[in-house]
């Protein structure tokens, strides 16, 4: 019932908010009205009611062009794969410039996991478009699940991880090696989906970026950690899970809202935002474009939430916050042949691993991604790294000027320095097995029939086909002219 209240009440709230809107550029200036007395304050008031009452919509990336070698780059975003719950999505860089050409198709390739947890993944706009500079990106958009229909079906933590583990081939299948970044959630998800793929003999990304991530969520807990650990596993059932109304696509879906969870964003620091919004008022009256800009850029981004699948939202909590299954060993996860397996860390080897956190994050405590060293013991000292970023808060260490100066130096150093010749159309099958399956490694993935008759085969066929059914090679693409860039 309260999610029908809220949507009637935004309903209700729409009218006003387009009201406001129209009264402040009536005020504004140049307007009719902008010579008469108080104007300005009149204007600034309008648009900040307009701001507070109205809907915030998915915002897009926006990134038309970045700077390669001094030279502008066109980017242009393309959906890679489509699937229920998320878009693989892919810039794809294009120059006429040959020299520029040469060295973007050299540059490694790059999976960015972003989190699902509340935001979009725009909130990584400029993560995504620092990297660019010097690296193919691919991203996790994932989808509002309110707009996922119910005959697509449910969307586990499980689910969560096959996801991860489908892109990484479906990167490896076309360039023949990636490199993962997760950003503060994903980093328990993607740990999981590369250990299952370590202990199946899987090809594994080169590189691990963790970020400030909960993978170890009793180690400095934060606020975010105590509502996790002080509520029940029913509390949360039953006070934050509410099933989509009609006139959304997924109406009738258990989710967790988007409009609580920015209520809980809010909650966090509440005199912050005020005095922000203030500040914004203030910043019109004086005249100062850049500033109120800022605010507005901001909030379009802070203010635009999504629904996450009731499933997936509680089994996190269960699994990250209260039960900690990954650091105590006792985390199975399920494939889409609906086999159980447990998660392994400690079977990483050929991976090198970087985390990241801030100094000053209230979100992931000090040592909770760090903690990720402890688990992948396999992983040798030369080719493991952690970086503590001195006054950067959470969001500091993935967007803003710590980000671009101090943070992302770091982490282009580290996939550079593990980064090998990439090799496309049929590349997994040109890899050397040794460098698919490890030797005497026993694989636990079953794949096809004609796979299990022999041994050999077998081999070939979990190297190529450890994906799920659903997951095909790409087909053959036709060579690109000297315009078009990876």
């Amino acid at each position: 019932m309260l999610y029908q209240l809220y949507e009637a009440q935004r309903s209700l709230m729409e009218p006003f908010s387009d009201f406001a809107q129209a009264a402040s550029k009536l005020y504004g200036p140049g307007a009719v009205w902008s010579q008469l007395p108080m104007a300005q304050r009149m204007a600034a008031g309008y648009d900040l009611m307009y701001r507070l009452g109205k809907d915030y919509e998915k915002p897009e990336f926006n990134i038309k062009s970045v700077k390669v070698e001094g030279e502008d780059v066109v980017i242009q975003e393309a959906v890679e794969l489509d699937k229920p719950f998320c878009e693989l999505r892919r810039f794809k860089r294009f120059t006429d410039e040959p020299h520029i050409l040469k060295t973007l198709k050299s540059q490694p390739v790059v999976l960015i996991v972003a989190p699902l947890s509340g935001h979009y993944a725009t909130l990584l706009r400029d993560t995504v478009r620092t990297m660019l500079q010097d690296h193919k990106v691919y991203i996790t958009d994932w989808k509002n699940a309110r707009l996922v229909p119910l005959s697509d079906g449910e969307f586990h933590l499980d689910d969560y991880i096959n996801y991860v583990q489908e892109f990484i081939r479906r990167l490896q299948a076309e360039y023949g090696n990636c490199h993962v970044v997760s950003v503060c959630q994903p980093t328990v998800p993607v740990l999981a989906a590369v250990s299952l793929m370590a202990s199946r003999g899987e090809a594994l990304p080169l590189t691990m970026t963790m970020m400030g991530g909960p993978i170890d969520a009793r180690k400095s807990p934060t606020a975010v950690n105590n509502l996790a650990t002080n509520k029940s596993f029913e509390w949360f059932e039953n006070n934050v899970i509410y099933r989509v109304p009609q006139g959304f696509p997924g109406a009738g879906r258990k989710v967790y809202p988007g409009f609580l969870q920015h209520t809980g964003f809010v909650a966090m620091n509440p005199d912050r935002h005020a005095t922000s919004h203030y500040d914004y008022f203030k910043d019109l009256i004086k005249g100062d474009d850049a500033s109120a800009e800022a605010h507005r850029k901001f909030y379009d981004e802070y203010n635009a939430v999504l629904d996450m699948d009731a499933d997936y939202y509680l089994e996190t909590i269960r699994t990250v916050f209260q039960d900690f299954d990954l650091v105590n060993g006792t985390w199975d996860v399920k494939n889409p042949a609906g086999q159980v397996e447990r998660v392994r860390p400690q079977d990483i080897h050929a991976t090198a691993l970087l985390t990241v956190e801030g100094e000053l994050d209230d979100i992931s405590g000090s040592g909770q991604t760090q903690a990720a060293h402890s688990l992948c013991t396999g992983i040798a000292d030369a080719k493991r790294e952690h970086y503590e970023v001195k006054g950067a808060g959470h969001y500091g260490i993935f967007s803003g000027r710590r980000w671009r100066d101090l943070v992302y130096p770091k982490v282009r150093n580290f996939i550079a320095a593990s980064d090998e010749p990439q090799r496309r159309a049929g590349a997994r099958e040109a890899l050397p097995a040794e460098d698919r399956i490890k030797p005497g490694q026993k694989l636990k993935v079953v794949a096809t029939a004609a796979a299990r008759k022999t041994p050999v085969a077998a081999k070939k066929a979990v190297a190529v086909k450890a994906a799920p059914a659903a997951v095909k090679a790409p087909a053959a693409k036709k060579k690109p002219r000297a315009s078009a860039a990876r």
